[in-house]
Formats: structure tokens, C-alpha cells, sequence
């Protein structure tokens, strides 16, 4: 009876030892495990993907703007121009305009002048603009003129700094077809003239998504 007794207890000892060393090595584990897994994603590099569909001078800004601070954060950053986008990649950007009509968000401010002349908001009502001989070509050098005065970088510039910290611009050759565009028409550092269905799997695993 006492060698049963001692026999039962000795085996309810083993087991208990058992589970002591089995939790022992979970615990080991998970906390090695949460480890490596923050580990690796401290090494992990961050991703944004850009759409950009605006071809005018203001709309260019954006675009050009973020993905410069993403890859100077060290992201990597990859930009998708497609529609009127396209026009942000030509060798050419002398040619981007603003586009006021249609556009009330648009502030009116004259770059020159006294100061409270300057800081007279012009709310110019459509049908007044629509009628104004060359407005638009008025409105984009008044616009150029406040980037200078105001030490903001041109946009060639921006993009020759995108392209400096290795952001990727990638042209949606489905507009490029429809648009009748040549490659030669665009900057040789175009990465890539792809479809949509190229460049959504480089979004679905980006951190950040944006469309512009």
C-alpha cells in the first residue's frame, strides 16, 4: 500500500515538473517570439504608394511634396501618375498652368504691391474669369511669382529631389495609349509604364495609400 501510495505520488510529481517546464518553455518562447517580431518590424522599411491624377501647376505640388518627405524618412515611396498626371513626368513642366475657373478654394492674392494691397482676397466670380482675355495665363504668373517670393521649391525641382532619394514614379501606360503620348516624352527616369493591375499589388502592401 505504501509503495503504491509513494509510486502514485511520485508520478503526480513527474507531471507536475512536466508542466512546470512546459509553461517555463512557453513563456521562454512567446517572449522571444514577441522579440523577434518587433525586431523585425524595427528593421522593416515603411511603404506609401501615390496616385497622382492632376496635371495643373497647384496640383503638382502634392504629390511631389509627400513623396519627397516620405523618402526622406527613409519610406519606401512609389508614385503612380496616371490621367492628367502624366503631365507631372514630361521633360517639359514650363508649360503647367493653374486653373482658377471653377476652382472657389483658390485664394486671389497679388505677389506684388503694398501690403494691404496684397492682402486683398480677389474673389473673382466664374462668369467674370470666363470672359477676361488670357486669365489663366494671368492667374498661373501671379502664381509663380508667390512660389518664388514665398522660397518654394519649382516643381522640377521637387521631382529632381524625389528622384534624388530614389522615390519611384511609375506612368500608367493605359493613359499614355489613350492620350497618344511617346515615351520619349517623358523624363528617362520614369521607372516603369505600367497597367493598374501592375501597380494596385504595390498598394494593397504599402502602409500608407493616397490618391490625389
Amino acid at each position: 500500500m505504501d509503495t503504491h501510495v509513494e509510486t502514485t505520488t511520485g508520478i503526480a510529481a513527474g507531471e507536475a515538473l512536466d508542466r512546470a517546464i512546459s509553461e517555463r518553455i512557453d513563456a521562454l518562447l512567446e517572449r522571444r517570439l514577441e522579440a523577434k517580431l518587433a525586431e523585425i518590424e524595427a528593421a522593416r522599411t515603411p511603404s506609401m504608394t501615390i496616385i497622382a491624377t492632376k496635371g495643373t501647376l497647384d496640383w503638382a505640388y502634392p504629390p511631389f511634396i509627400l513623396a519627397s518627405t516620405g523618402a526622406a524618412l527613409g519610406w519606401d515611396v512609389s508614385v503612380f501618375f496616371t490621367f492628367y498626371g502624366l503631365e507631372l513626368l514630361k521633360k517639359d513642366l514650363s508649360k503647367l498652368k493653374v486653373s482658377p475657373l471653377g476652382n472657389p478654394a483658390m485664394p486671389m492674392k497679388m505677389p506684388m504691391g503694398p501690403a494691404w494691397f496684397k492682402s486683398i482676397q480677389w474673389n473673382i466670380p466664374n462668369a467674370v474669369q470666363s470672359i477676361i482675355p488670357a486669365y489663366e495665363h494671368f492667374a498661373t504668373k501671379m502664381m509663380k511669382k508667390t512660389i518664388r517670393n514665398q522660397g518654394v521649391a519649382p516643381i522640377a525641382d521637387l521631382r529632381a529631389m524625389c528622384l534624388e532619394a530614389g522615390v519611384k514614379l511609375i506612368a500608367c501606360q493605359m493613359t499614355v495609349d489613350l492620350f497618344g503620348y511617346r515615351h520619349n516624352q517623358f523624363i528617362p527616369e520614369v521607372k516603369d509604364f505600367v497597367g493598374a493591375a501592375s501597380f494596385l499589388p504595390i498598394a494593397k502592401d504599402a502602409d500608407v495609400s493616397l490618391f490625389i
